[in-house]
C-alpha cells in the first residue's frame, strides 16, 4: 500500500453531501493535488505509477471502511488514469459499462474526497450519474449499454458539427450481453469515430499477452503502413480489373489478420481490432492509445486487467471481493454476522430450490450472471448440469428457460427485479402467450437501499401483474417462500415469487412444503376499524403498526395478500363489506401496483368500499440509502403506516 497518505479520518466542515470524513494525506502526496483531470494532465507519465498505488491504497482504505464495490475498481486504475490523461475530458466523453468500475474515475473528477459517502444517503452514488458529474456522460446501474450508448453521442456530434472523442469502456462481463454486439454490429455499419475499450478482466476471452501482441499493435497502428495500404486501394480504383483486385486485398488482408490477430469477430462487425495489451502496464498502455487515437472509424482495443489487482485477497477471489462490506485490510476479514435468527430470503430461496431439484429431475436453475447474488452457487456444487449461468443476458436467459420448459423441464429463473425488466418481451412472448411452467424467483424484489434507483426492484407488480396466465405472488416470510415454490411446481403455468433483500423472519418449518390454494389470501388479524391488505415485505410492517395502533385502542385487521394476482376475490369482498376503511400496503410503484388491482377489481364488482386508500412507492425513482432510510423516504415504515391508519380513523 502506498504511504502518501495516512488512514485517519478526519472531519471535512462544510461538506455539500452527509457530513463525512476523508482520508488525511501526507504533503508529497500526488493524489491530494488531482482535482480534475487537467491536474492530472499536468503530471509527468513517469508520476502515474505512484499515482496508481496511491489511488489503488486510498480505494481499499474507503472500501474497507464503507463497503462497496471493490474487486472492479482496483481492477481499472491504470486504464482509468491513462483515459483522462490522454483524453481531454469532459470534451471527450468517456462512458462506462457497469458504473462499479468507476470508482477512480470519480476519485480523479473532483469527487475524490467524497468517496467515503459513497453508496450513502446524500452521497455519491456507485454508479456513473449524469446530475452528479459532468464527467458522468451516461448513467451505468447495470451493463451491455456503454456501446450503444457511446454510438448515439458520436452520432449527435457528428450531426452538430461538432468536435470530440467518444470512448466507451466495456467489458466486467459486460460483453456477455447481447445489447454490446447489437450495438457493434451499428457502429461498425455507421463507421463513425469511436474508441471501445475493452476491459478483458477474464471474465471473457483473455487471449495471451506479449511481445507478439504488441507488436501487431505497433504494425496496425503505424501511420506509414496504413497510408500505404489506403493508397494501393486507391491505385486499384483506377486500374480495369480494380474491383476485382481490391477485393482479393482485402480478402488477403482479413484472412492473415483472421490468422495473427486474436479479434476476427470484432473485425468482421467492422472495427479495426487492436491489442491485446496488458491493462496495468502504462508503459504500454500508453503510447498505444496514443496510436489508437490516430485510428479513424469505429475501433476496439483489446485491454488485459486483473479484478482485485493490488489486494492479493481480491486478485485470488475476485467474484466474492466484486461488492463487499466492511472489513479488515490485513486479515480480509469481515465483521462477524450475528448468529441466530432467519436466514435471509435469498438464501430460503436457493435452499428451497435444491430441495425441490432433489426431488424432481425436471428442476433445473438458471441464472444471469448472479450465481452469488441470487444464492445459487450451492445449487450449481450440488447439480452442476441443472445450472445455468447465461450471463449478462436477460433476455436469453428467459427464452432459454422456455425452451426448456416447452420439453418437460420446469425451470427455476432467479433474477434480480430490476434486471429482468430487460426480459419483458421474452416473458411475454415466449412465456406467457405459451403459457409455459417457468418459475420466476425474483431477488431484491422492492427497495434495496444503497444501489439506488437503478436497482430497486419496485415495478414488478405492475409489469407482471399485466400479463393473462401469469401468477404472481410475495411472500411474508421464509416458509411461505418455500410453500410459495413448490405450489408453483404443483401448477402447470408461469409463476411469479418476488422477495426483498432482507431477513425473512420466519424460516421454513420442518416436513413437507404445504402447497397453497392459488389466488388465495390469510387473515393474520381480526379488527373492526380498518382493514390492511398487506403484500409480502409490509405484512410485518403492518402487523407492527396494528400492535400499536391496538394499544391505542384502534382496532385493524390485517390481511396476508401473498398473491397478486388472481386476488383473493371472495376474501376481498368479505373484508371491505366488513370494513368501513381499507388500506392497501405494497412495496412497489403504485402506479398499476396492488392498489390498483383492488380498485379495479372493486369496480368490476360494483362493491364500494367506505374509504379505499394506497400506500406504496411514489412516482418518482429513489436515492440512495440504507433500506430502512429508503423504506421511510417512500412513506412505508411501521410508524408511517400507522400515522395514516390514524389520519383514516380520524377523517382527516
Amino acid at each position: 500500500m502506498s504511504d502518501a497518505f495516512v488512514g485517519k479520518e478526519v472531519a471535512l466542515p462544510g461538506h455539500a453531501l452527509a457530513p463525512e470524513k476523508i482520508i488525511e494525506f501526507e504533503p508529497q502526496s500526488i493524489l491530494r493535488t488531482i482535482d480534475s483531470p487537467a491536474d492530472l494532465r499536468r503530471l509527468q507519465p513517469e508520476q502515474l505509477k505512484p499515482l496508481a498505488a496511491e489511488i489503488r491504497s486510498y480505494i481499499l482504505d474507503v472500501v474497507s471502511r464503507k463497503g462497496g464495490h471493490l474487486a472492479p475498481s482496483l481492477g481499472v486504475v491504470e486504464l482509468t488514469l491513462a483515459l483522462h490523461y490522454l483524453y481531454d475530458t469532459p470534451k471527450d466523453r468517456i462512458l462506462w459499462d457497469v458504473g462499479h468500475q468507476a470508482y477512480v474515475h470519480k476519485v480523479i473528477t473532483g469527487r475524490r474526497d467524497q468517496l467515503p459517502s459513497i453508496r450513502q444517503e446524500n452521497g455519491l452514488s456507485g454508479f456513473c450519474r449524469r446530475s452528479e458529474s459532468e464527467y458522468d456522460v451516461f448513467g451505468a446501474g447495470h451493463a451491455s449499454t456503454s456501446i450503444s450508448a457511446a454510438l448515439g453521442c458520436a452520432a449527435a456530434r457528428d450531426l452538430s458539427g461538432n468536435e470530440f472523442e467518444v470512448v466507451a469502456v466495456t467489458g466486467d462481463g459486460a460483453m456477455t450481453g447481447g445489447l454490446a454486439y447489437e450495438a457493434m454490429n451499428n457502429a461498425g455499419q455507421a463507421k463513425r469515430n469511436i474508441l471501445v475499450i475493452l476491459n478483458d478482466n477474464e471474465m471473457s476471452i483473455s487471449p495471451n499477452v506479449g511481445a507478439i501482441s504488441r507488436y501487431l499493435t505497433d504494425l496496425q497502428t503505424s501511420p506509414f503502413l496504413n497510408k500505404i495500404r489506403d493508397e494501393a486501394f486507391k491505385l486499384m480504383e483506377k486500374l480495369p480489373m480494380g474491383t476485382t483486385m481490391e477485393d482479393v486485398t482485402r480478402r488477403l488482408e482479413k484472412s492473415m489478420k483472421t490468422v495473427l490477430v486474436p479479434g476476427a469477430l470484432f473485425q468482421a462487425l467492422g472495427f479495426r481490432y487492436f491489442g491485446p495489451v496488458d491493462g496495468h502496464d502504462l508503459d504500454v498502455l500508453l503510447p498505444t492509445l496514443e496510436k489508437v487515437k490516430t485510428v479513424r472509424g469505429p475501433v476496439l482495443l483489446h485491454v488485459v486487467t486483473k479484478k482485485g489487482k493490488g489486494y492479493e485477497p481480491a486478485e485470488g477471489d475476485p467474484n466474492s471481493w466484486h461488492g463487499v462490506s466492511a472489513f479488515d485490510v490485513a486479515s480480509g476479514k469481515s465483521a462477524p454476522k450475528k448468529a441466530g435468527g432467519p436466514p435471509n430470503f435469498t438464501k430460503v430461496m436457493a435452499s428451497t430450490a435444491i430441495e425441490m431439484a432433489d426431488s424432481d429431475p425436471r428442476v433445473v436453475a438458471i441464472t444471469a450472471a448472479m450465481a452469488d447474488g441470487t444464492g445459487l452457487v450451492k445449487f450449481q456444487e450440488v447439480f452442476p448440469d441443472r445450472f445455468f449461468d447465461v450471463g449478462i443476458a436477460e433476455a436469453h436467459g428467459v427464452c432459454f428457460a422456455a425452451g426448456m420448459a416447452s420439453q418437460g423441464m420446469r425451470p427455476i429463473v432467479s433474477i434480480y427485479s430490476t434486471f429482468l425488466q430487460r426480459a419483458y418481451d421474452q416473458i411475454i412472448h415466449d412465456v406467457a402467450i405459451q403459457d409455459l411452467p417457468v418459475l420466476f424467483t425474483l431477488d431484491r424484489g422492492g427497495l434495496v437501499g444503497p444501489d439506488g434507483a437503478t436497482h430497486n426492484g419496485i415495478f414488478d407488480l405492475t409489469y407482471l401483474r399485466a400479463l393473462p396466465n401469469m401468477v404472481l405472488a410475495a411472500p411474508k416470510d421464509g416458509d411461505e417462500l418455500r410453500n410459495l415454490m413448490f405450489t408453483a411446481m404443483a401448477q402447470d403455468h408461469p409463476f411469479t415469487v418476488r422477495y426483498p433483500k432482507a431477513s425473512c423472519l420466519q424460516a421454513p418449518r420442518d416436513g413437507a412444503a404445504e402447497i397453497l390454494k392459488v389466488g388465495s389470501w390469510e387473515k393474520l388479524r381480526q379488527g373492526s376499524d380498518v382493514v390492511l391488505l398487506a403484500v409480502g415485505s409490509m405484512v410485518d410492517a403492518s402487523m407492527q403498526a396494528a400492535k400499536t395502533l391496538a394499544a391505542g385502542g384502534i382496532e385493524v385487521s390485517v390481511i396476508n395478500c401473498r398473491f397478486i394476482k388472481p386476488l383473493d376475490r371472495t376474501l376481498l369482498l368479505e373484508v371491505v363489506r366488513e370494513h368501513g376503511t381499507v388500506l392497501t400496503v405494497e412495496e412497489n410503484t403504485l402506479c398499476g401496483g396492488f392498489g390498483s388491482a383492488v380498485s379495479e377489481t372493486l369496480v368490476e364488482a360494483g362493491v364500494a368500499a367506505g374509504r379505499l386508500c394506497h400506500m406504496g412507492v411514489p412516482d418518482r425513482f429513489l436515492e440512495h440509502a440504507s433500506r430502512t432510510a429508503v423504506l421511510e423516504h417512500a412513506g412505508l415504515s411501521p410508524a408511517q403506516i400507522e400515522a395514516q391508519v390514524r389520519k383514516l380513523v380520524s377523517g382527516a
